[in-house]
């Protein structure tokens, strides 16, 4: 048998069962509706002769809000029931009968979940930017690159806590359950927290930062300054450019030690 055979055909199976239609084709409708939708909104604001970094940044905000929802929810669903589903039927062991290395079936199976889908996410994304806002894309590329990154690092947190639910649990249908509500759960952890950093220390904010980097570039491309509030004026804390960064690697960093113990309990603990 070829090399490389094997792993295709598990990834091709991955596929099959990720995106059989018509799933593939309602959700990329809905990414081309959520984004030109949103676009045409966001877009108002190059008319009034924005074209810096801080309006780069806030038109990738703008556009990824609501795709960004439909792509954590496809995943989750390709994670949960694409890969966890499997495991509860026994799916799983005919997988693992290919003459691969587990952590191979494993890739092969996160990236029709994951890899597909940020394909698609990624291009209708670019593909409005070049539409709507071209000089956009051109002059201020590291920073929409930047700022894909951060908005991006929230949904592969959750992506890898799933993945390893489903792993540990067997059991698809809970560990969607868990992904859905950790995402709503960040999103008003996150208000909370920006509340907070407006009226007392900046130390809750400086943590969830780890966990959604995107608040800290948010923080950044904004300005700093004395702003009034029901506890009266004060400085609010501003991120430089590196801490910015470094916010992001940290999210990035922990990402990866999910998704490295996922591979190390497929490869090691799963029990079959």
């Amino acid at each position: 048998m070829e090399k490389g055979r094997p792993f295709f055909e598990v990834f091709a199976s991955a596929l099959k069962e990720n995106y059989r239609f018509p799933v593939l084709e309602i959700f990329a409708f809905l990414y081309t509706l959520g984004t030109f939708v949103l676009a045409g909104l966001a877009s108002l604001g190059a008319t009034y002769g924005q074209t810096s970094e801080t309006f780069a940044h806030s038109l990738v905000t703008s556009l990824s809000s609501l795709p960004l929802f439909i792509f954590v929810i496809l995943i989750l669903v390709n994670i949960a029931y694409g890969l966890g589903n499997d495991i509860e039927k026994g799916v799983i062991q005919t997988l693992l009968s290919y003459p691969l290395k587990r952590r191979s079936v494993l890739t092969a199976k996160l990236l029709s979940a994951l890899g597909i889908a940020l394909l698609l996410f990624l291009g209708m994304q670019m593909f409005a930017f070049f539409v709507l806002a071209p000089d956009v894309m051109r002059t201020y590329f590291g920073t929409v690159l930047l700022s894909y990154l951060a908005v991006l690092s929230s949904a592969f947190l959750i992506a890898g806590i799933v993945l390893l639910l489903a792993l540990v649990l067997k059991r698809g249908g809970l560990a969607l359950v868990v992904g859905i509500v950790l995402y709503f759960a960040l999103g008003i952890i996150g208000s909370v927290v920006a509340f907070l950093s407006w009226t007392g220390s900046d130390l809750p904010l400086r943590v969830y930062a780890v966990i959604s980097p995107s608040m800290i570039l948010d923080r950044y491309y904004s300005g700093a300054g004395a702003v009034p509030s029901f506890f009266g004026a004060r400085e609010i804390w501003v991120p430089s450019f590196s801490e910015a960064l470094l916010y992001i690697g940290a999210a990035y960093g922990l990402v990866s030690i999910l998704f490295l113990l996922s591979y190390v309990y497929f490869d090691r603990r799963l029990g079959i």
